[in-house]
């Protein structure tokens, strides 16, 4: 596949492949069924998914697959692709042309949050940093309908994050790298909370502090958090399986 592709679109598919990998190494997985996307460079609207029915640690940049607006393949795979699971990450991408990265999983914590009438409580410096851009959107059942898309889009609004009720977690990242930093802190500001649920009363932050938090959060690593980790993430990939690559 390399070498039918553009070079930028090469390197956002070792990106989005790497990230795949990486959701299974923290453990987000939900089998099969959560999916990852990028948007490609250009007018023709297309983006890269998971091929489906491989496993997160099996995915390569070559292996996934190349689909329009639609859902319909554009790159030839013997796997099939999920259109249910199109239907969230093709609302963000329609919405937010801004959004490069949508991840969007069903992780244990992550469900049990928001499956928690309060959401996510303002208790972790990982928490300070998601809520001043955290949505949340309302359970439908299954996201397999159309007429989801726009309740969804409009719940994100403009925000990095996305609490799906009784369902799971999204983020929208102008990066790779950022979406997975967003989902990073988004899910563990989620086991922190349910652990700390288990430990007696929670101290909540003051309000005040809270409403530093972003600003602080932008002056750590000056702003550049996100690269230096994702940097550190590819070199333990590499040392641990590098086929993502491939």
């Amino acid at each position: 596949m390399k070498d039918v592709v553009s070079e930028q679109e090469w390197a956002l598919r070792v990106q989005l492949a790497a990230c795949y990998r990486l959701v299974a190494m923290h453990g987000w997985t939900d089998l099969i069924f959560t999916h990852l996307s990028v948007r490609v460079p250009g007018p023709e609207h297309h983006f890269l998914i998971n091929p489906y029915g491989m496993l997160f640690e099996e995915i390569t940049a070559s292996s996934l697959v190349k689909v329009d607006q639609h859902c319909v393949k554009i790159t030839e795979s013997p796997f099939p692709v999920n259109p249910a699971g199109f239907v969230i990450h093709s609302a963000v991408h329609e919405a937010r042309p801004d959004v490069v990265c949508v991840m969007h999983t069903h992780s244990r914590a992550g469900t049990g949050v928001s499956a928690q009438d309060c959401g996510l409580l303002p208790i972790s410096q990982h928490a300070m940093f998601v809520l001043s851009s955290l949505g949340y959107h309302d359970f439908e059942g299954p996201a397999v309908y159309e007429d989801e898309k726009a309740r969804l889009a409009a719940d994100l609004g403009d925000k990095t994050c996305l609490m799906l009720r009784n369902h799971g977690l999204l983020v929208a990242g102008r990066s790779v790298p950022d979406a997975f930093m967003a989902m990073y802190d988004l899910e563990a500001a989620c086991r922190i909370q349910v652990d700390a649920q288990a430990g007696g009363k929670l101290r909540l932050i003051p309000e005040d502090v809270l409403e530093r938090g972003a600003g602080q959060a932008l002056q750590l690593a000056g702003g550049r958090g996100s690269d230096l980790a994702w940097s550190a993430l590819l070199r333990k990939q590499d040392w641990l399986d590098a086929s993502y690559r491939n």
